[in-house]
Parts: structure tokens; sequence; C-alpha cells
């Protein structure tokens, strides 16, 4: 009986301890750049009777999962959950997918970025990519501390996470938080699922243009966010993955990226699936459509 007591009280521990395993922690240490006061109220998001997302998100923050150290190959990624700019997928974008990175070893951050309203930035449009930077400069520089490689540490975007993640993948050279320290904020490679990568008129999803840039963006505006025009040689390596028949974020955003890193002769990789949708990934196990990136990784030594 006391054996089993004692083995009841193990496995609790454990349970609990597994439960305190994830960490986290506010982006910024102070104040957040380009804010405004404001008592804007968090919305948590629950669909089918479980958690599923957040609404006013005015206060960023990165949740770390770390793998073992057995396990650790020395890899990390940024996930940006997606959402049109007006709410983050958490679960499905976030949670599900940093679960399986560290299931092969790799060190995973999920970024509850800032929405642009408004009402809690003087500049909307720049606050979810100045979080973004924030993220890879973090993880950069507290890397060793948590068993990360400087040089693997890469960005993961869906949807409008995908124009996040490509926009802090094409706007390195600007940036927009305090560094004192001159750590990079270039991420070594990107990750996109059914990105939006253009704010023109052609190729935008207008919700989530309209969320960043309001209703009537500048011409210069659609430009700068429109990120298949800032491709350079000095692009990270990307992989990309998207539907034809996607009716939410047209395939042509994945494909002019795709494009584009190509005339830069920057390693891509794309795989396009024919039917599925928009959040084809969402209703599949994440282990089935990750293969093909974790092999891409492993063939670019970003993972042993």
């Amino acid at each position: 009986m006391h054996k089993q007591i004692t083995l009841s009280l193990i496995l609790t521990l454990i349970f609990f301890c597994n439960l305190q395993a994830q960490v986290v922690i506010p982006l910024y240490n102070g104040d957040i750049p380009n804010s405004i006061a404001y008592p804007m109220k968090e919305v948590t998001l629950n669909w089918d009777g479980q958690f599923g997302g957040y609404r006013n998100i005015s206060k960023p923050t990165l949740e770390i999962y770390l793998p073992s150290k057995e396990q650790a190959n020395g890899s990390a990624v940024v996930i940006c959950p997606g959402g049109g700019y007006g709410m983050e997928s958490y679960r499905l974008e976030g949670l599900n997918i940093a679960k399986t990175f560290i299931n092969h070893g790799t060190a995973a951050f999920i970024l509850k970025y800032r929405l642009p309203y408004d009402s809690i930035m003087p500049n909307k449009s720049i606050g979810p990519l100045q979080d973004a930077q924030q993220a890879i400069k973090v993880v950069r520089q507290r890397c060793s501390g948590w068993n990360i490689e400087p040089n693997k540490i890469g960005i993961m975007g869906f949807s409008a996470g995908g124009h996040l993640a490509s926009t802090a993948g094409t706007h390195f050279d600007t940036c927009l938080v305090a560094n004192d320290k001159h750590t990079s904020i270039r991420p070594d490679f990107i990750i996109l699922v059914y990105p939006v990568i253009s704010m023109t008129d052609k190729l935008t999803h207008i919700g989530s243009r309209k969320n960043l840039l309001g209703a009537n963006p500048t011409a210069e505006q659609i430009n700068f966010f429109s990120n298949e025009f800032h491709v350079t040689d000095k692009t990270p390596p990307t992989y990309l993955t998207h539907t034809g028949d996607d009716n939410v974020v047209d395939v042509d955003n994945s494909i002019v990226f795709y494009e584009a890193l190509r005339h830069h002769n920057v390693a891509t990789e794309m795989h396009l699936y024919p039917k599925g949708n928009h959040g084809f990934v969402l209703s599949i196990p994440t282990e089935e459509w990750m293969s093909p990136l974790f092999l891409w990784m492993k063939s670019n030594k970003w993972v042993n």
C-alpha cells in the first residue's frame, strides 16, 4: 500500500512538473515600444468547447517550449499564429505546433504579438513587426541558456502570421526595437504556411490589410508591407506550403514569394497541394504535414 501511494505521488509530481514545464514571459522588459496606455481587456476565445486563441492583445508574450537536453538539436523557431491581424489562433497554430517541434528536438517560442489597434499604438502597422523582431532578438540573446545555437533561429507563420514572419524575414535591416547590443534580428530561416505575402489589391487578404494598414492605406504602406517586393540575396532560406484551392488567401501569395526567392538565388522549397482550402493543415495530424518540413530542416543542417 505504501509503495502504491509513493508511486502515485511520484506520478502526480511528474504530471504537475510537466504542466509547469512551459514558461510564459513578457516580450519586453519595461515599457512596450510604440504603445499608448490604454486598459484594453484581452479576450480569450473558445471554439467547440475548448480554448482557441485570443483577441484584443496589447501585452505581447513569448511562451517557451524547450526539448529535453538529451533531445535538443540546437535549433529554435519563433511561431506566429494567424488570424487576419484581428485575432490569434493560438492553440491550432501555436500550441500544437510547438509541441511537435520539441518532440523533434527543436525549441519553440509562441509569439503572442500585439494586434494592430489605433487605440493602443501610435502606429499600428509596425506593432506586430516590432514584436517579431523583439522575439528573435530575445531568443538570440538568451540562446545559450536555452541550449540553442545562435545561427539556427527561424521564424514561422500561418496566414496573417505568415505575413508577419515574411515581413520579419525581409525587413530585418530596418530595426524597429531598441537594440543596444546590435543583436541580429535576421531569422536564419523562414517557414510559411498558407501565408499572406502581399498587400496589393490583386493578391492581398483584404481583412488582414484593413486590420494592419487601415481602410485607406497609402501606396507607400502597401509597398512596404508587400513582401514579395523586398526579397534580396540576404533573405533567409524559406519553406512554403499552401493549397491551390485556398479561397481565403490566394495561393499566388506563396507563388510570387517563391519566384522572388528563386530569382535572388535564395534556397527555397515549396509544397503545393491541389485541395484542402485555407487552414488545411489544421485538420490533419501535425506529424503528417510537418514531416517534409523536418526533412528540409535536416537537409539544411538546422537539425542534426
